[in-house]
This record gives structure tokens, sequence and C-alpha cells, in this order.
């Protein structure tokens, strides 16, 4: 039987048909079956760094391997690369893996990535590749660059062009502080992150540092640091330089004043509270400087010290005494004032004075008694009884009289005596 050439262009064009047609219904029907042989993995690859991915068979039966694009084009055939991409390049092929490299990885390069094995029925597997994007350099702006103590203050950081979105943390020295936090999506899936921080300050904050910290999958150790700068008003200090211990009449005295604040002290005045300050009395920058002290100079001596913030003061109680050999009695002194009357290791003075007239009392009592215990006994001396006369007043002559003694002389043993 003859076969003519157009009759062997219908056979061709049948047979292309029908393969065409089972190629289609082929593809259509390939899906991923649990427990297949092909596996890989989802990839996550910062902008511009390199990412692998890598095709891997189980018991692989001379089955052809391949790498598809997410658009679906065949990346690699077996170790062919069809697609007319340099970025893609073969790093292993074998009956069991098809390892694919990527350089310079873009945001464009993200999607699903397919493992084909041409099996029956056809197996795939799929890669997601994700890109990261780290942001810029994160920017401190503040509301103002100086704040006075006791004011609140305001800053704000930010974040650009990250992907996915950053998070943004605040510490104030060892403090963690909570923000207000933005997020802005911009193009291509791109984020904008800004954080705000609003706080009172005090002069222990001068010169603490705040750190906006960025937590990101593509950055590591970003933060930006601002150091606060914090206005306060001044710190005032009375030290007496002279005298040691307690004041007396006719010492001098010595005072000096410390002041510091920021910024620092622009004046510094002396005064005398409720009262002038003594004439002769000499000011010279921050001392005060009193010669020949009398009790006429005793109140509270004032520092006051101002700067942009406001003023400050500290207060010195002088007491002078008016002679070395005794103490009054200590009075209570004013909270955060120094006294002239409690200087630190002043000797105790005790008061002769007073002991010289107890010691004088007591001496006069005992005196006083000795004479009347003297007068007493002066008093009785050589009064007393005897028993010589009795009976003698009735006798008519004396030869009688010492007849008729009681006892006679026969009884003079017997005579007794009494005192009184």
């Amino acid at each position: 039987m003859a076969i003519t050439g157009s009759g062997s262009l219908a056979i061709s064009l049948s047979v292309f048909v029908i393969l065409a047609a089972f190629l289609q219904k082929g593809a259509a029907e390939i899906v991923t079956v649990e427990g297949q042989n092909l596996a890989t993995d989802n990839i996550s690859v910062i902008e511009g760094e390199m990412a692998t991915i890598s095709c891997r068979v189980k018991d692989n039966d001379d089955s052809v391997i391949q790498l598809l694009n997410p658009n679906r084009q065949t990346i690699y055939f077996k170790d062919v690369r069809p697609l007319k991409d340099s970025r893609f390049q073969l790093v292993n092929f074998s009956d069991n893996e098809l390892r694919v490299s990527l350089s310079n990885v873009s945001l464009s390069d993200e999607g699903r990535y397919v493992c084909q094995l041409y099996t029956d029925p056809p197996q795939e597997a799929y890669a997601d590749i994700t890109v990261l994007v780290p942001p810029g350099s994160p920017i401190i702006e503040t509301r103002e660059d100086v704040v006075s103590e006791g004011n609140e203050t305001e800053l704000t950081c930010t974040a650009m062009g990250s992907k996915p979105a950053a998070s943004i943390r605040w510490m104030k020295g060892e403090e963690e502080m909570t923000g207000e936090t933005t997020v802005e999506e911009t193009y291509d899936r791109m984020f904008t992150v800004s954080s705000r921080v609003r706080f009172s300050v005090t002069k222990e904050d001068d010169g603490v540092p705040v750190d906006c910290i960025i937590d990101h999958p593509a950055a590591k150790d970003l933060l930006a640091q601002r150091n606060l700068e914090v206005l306060y008003k001044p710190e005032v200090k009375i030290v007496v330089t002279y005298p040691e211990g307690l004041t007396r009449e006719g010492d001098n005295l010595d005072l000096t004043c410390i002041a510091e604040g920021k910024p620092h002290p622009h004046q510094i005045n002396w005064l005398r509270v409720d009262e002038d300050v003594p004439p002769h009395a000499v000011v010279t920058g921050t001392d005060l400087y009193i010669e020949n002290l009398n009790k006429s100079y005793n109140g509270t001596y004032r520092c006051v010290a101002s700067n942009a913030v406001g003023d400050a003061y500290d207060d010195y109680v002088l007491f002078v005494y008016d002679a070395p050999t005794t103490s009054p009695t200590p009075t209570t002194n004013p909270v955060n004032t120094q006294d002239s009357r409690a200087g630190e290791g002043a000797p105790q003075k005790i008061d002769h004075a007073v002991i010289g007239g107890v010691v004088a009392v007591v001496m006069f009592a005992i005196l006083c008694a000795l004479i009347v215990l003297g007068r007493y006994f002066a008093r009785h001396k050589g009064t007393y009884f005897t028993h010589e006369a009795k009976g003698a007043d009735d006798a008519a002559d004396a030869d009688t009289a010492i007849i008729n003694a009681e006892g006679g002389h026969n009884n003079t043993d017997e005579k007794k005596e009494y005192y009184i």
C-alpha cells in the first residue's frame, strides 16, 4: 500500500495533536503527593545576598528533575539551564539532587519556586523564597535639644525602608521605656516604622543616653543614641573655713559658698536674714569674711545662687559666745542650716561658777547647823541634881542638917548624880 507525501504529513499532524493533548492532560494532573520522594525547603534571604535552592529525591528511578521559577519558567532541566539569567548557577546535580544558587537576590526574585520530578504521576515540591530588606540607619529627633528639670521632653525614632516591618525599643540608661509605634506601608511591600516616647526629666537625667534599638531579622546591633541635656537650678552649700568649732567674741569668721548648677550660676549673693550684714563684713566672690566677732552679729547668714533655671540658697546660723568658759544651753537648729554653736569636735565646758555656788550653799548650811547645836549644849551645861542636901531644909541648925541629911557620910558610895 503506497502512502503519498500528503498522507505522511497528515499522519504526522495527527500524531502531534494526539501527543500535545496527552502532554496537556498530564500537566493538568500534576499534584503533590503525600509521602512523595521529592523534597525542598523554604528560604529567607537578605536582599543582595545569595539564596540556594535544593531539590532532593529519595530513591530516584532515573526520573528527570527540573527547577521552575514563580512564572513556571524552567531554570534548570537536569544540568542544563534554558533560562538566560546568569545569576542562577548549578551547584550540584545528581540522581538524588538538583541544587541551584541565585546570587544578588532582589525583591523581584521573591515567590514560589517549583521542584518538579517526572514520575507517574509527576511530583512537585515548593520552595518559597522570602526576601528580607533591612531598614536604613534609624534617626532620632527631639522636640527640643535642651530641657529644664521638671519639664517633659519628647523623642521620635524612625526606621525606614524595611521588609518586614521593624520593631523599635527604647532604653534610657538601664531603664526600658514604652513608645507609641506607627507602621506605614510604602512601595513594594516595604515599611516605615516610627516610635515616640515622652517623659519628664530631672537633674539626674543630664548626660544619660537614650537608645532607639531596632529589631529586625535582617539587621543586628542597629541603634541610634541621643544624650539628654538637662538644665537645673544651683545646688548650694555653705562651708565654714574658719574657725573650727565654736565661734567666740573676738574671733574671725570665714564662710565659703559652693554652688553648682547647669548652666553654672552667674550670680552669688550674701545676705543676713531679717537684718543688714555687718558694715565691716567683706564679701569676695563666694566668700564672706567677718573679723572681731561680737554678739550683735548673731543671726542667719544666707548664700543665694542664681542661674537661668532658678534660685537656690543655703543658710548658716551664727551664735557668738561671750565667754570662753561658759556654754549656753543648746537650741534646735533649723533644717538645712548650719549653726556656729554646733561646731564639730568642740569640747564641753564645765560651769565652775555654778559648782562654786552649790558648794557655798552646802557649807553655809553645815555652819548654821553647828551654831545651833553649840548654843543648845551651852544652855544646858552643869544642870544636875544630888541627894546630899535632901532633908536639910527642915533642920534648925547646921549640925542638925548634917545629921538629918539622907544617907549622911555613911552612904557616900551610894550618892548619884543625874545630868540632863
